[in-house]
């Protein structure tokens, strides 16, 4: 195999669909993972097998990552140049309004899911040169979000985790980096209604993710290598903006602004 192999949890539909279009256009050979079997395998077809392979993966079952990504070496030759934690869920609503186990699902997916991605990845992204990782975060974890605690909260190790692993694998080459959406359109809204995301609305397509994932995995030039490294990257306007903000003022102006934008 000659392409790039890029492995993509959560991929049948929403970001991880886009990032796998973006990413096959891109010439890369693509892993389409998913829960949604027939969506997985629709999209598969959809790219053609010269460009894809794909099936089940539920990101809790550390046996499932470890099938999924045997299968896809097969396909790809051997490689993973890049790994995309892209699964996870959101469900919205004051705390005790949402089922204990929704937010137990939560951290179990978006947190779980990610450190079982990486830990099984791990042997693959080592044997591939110039690997990485990129873990689908967030701007809820800028400050923690009411309405969205859980999610807020597994943002928040997501952030921490991919802090803590990209100076644990830096020396062996292995880059790992989050990209930070803010409000996203995609189908994890649905039924989802916030009074953040009424108040600063929508602006973010899912192609406007995948095209940073895009540029994010590209290998870093001779003058990158310079640069202070970067671990997170905001996506859109807002969420540079207030991910800049939170790093400039003090916490209790950083709490404010959440308060005004969540009207708590």
């Amino acid at each position: 195999m000659t392409k790039p192999a890029v492995f993509i949890s959560g991929a049948a539909a929403g970001i991880g669909k886009a990032t796998a279009e973006r990413f096959a256009a891109e010439g890369w050979f693509v892993g389409v993972y998913d829960v949604d079997v027939a969506g997985a395998t629709a999209l598969v077809e959809q790219l053609g097998s010269d460009c894809a392979a794909g099936g089940r993966l539920d990101v809790t079952k550390p046996e499932e990552w470890e099938q999924a990504l045997a299968d896809f070496a097969a396909a790809s030759g051997g490689r993973l140049d890049l790994l995309i934690n892209n699964a996870g869920i959101l469900r919205a609503g004051r705390l005790t309004e949402v089922p204990l186990a929704q937010h137990q699902l939560t951290i179990d997916i978006n947190v779980g899911g990610v450190i079982n991605g990486c830990w099984s990845a791990y042997p693959y992204l080592k044997a591939t040169p110039g690997s990485g990782v990129i873990n689908i975060c967030s701007a809820s974890a800028i400050y923690g979000q009411p309405e969205i605690t859980s999610y807020s909260a597994s943002k928040f190790a997501v952030r921490g985790f991919t802090e803590g692993l990209e100076l644990e694998w830096r020396k062996e080459g292995i880059r790992v980096q989050a990209v930070w959406p803010l409000w996203v359109n995609t189908g994890l809204l649905d039924g989802n209604d916030t009074t953040s995301h009424e108040t600063l609305g929508v602006n973010l397509t899912v192609e406007d993710v995948a095209d940073q994932l895009v540029a994010m995995a590209r290998k870093p030039s001779l003058l990158d290598k310079v640069k202070p490294t970067k671990v997170h990257t905001a996506v859109g306007m807002p969420a540079k903006t207030l991910a800049t903000l939170a790093d400039l003022v003090p916490s209790f102006l950083t709490r404010e602004v959440n308060r005004f934008i969540a009207k708590a």
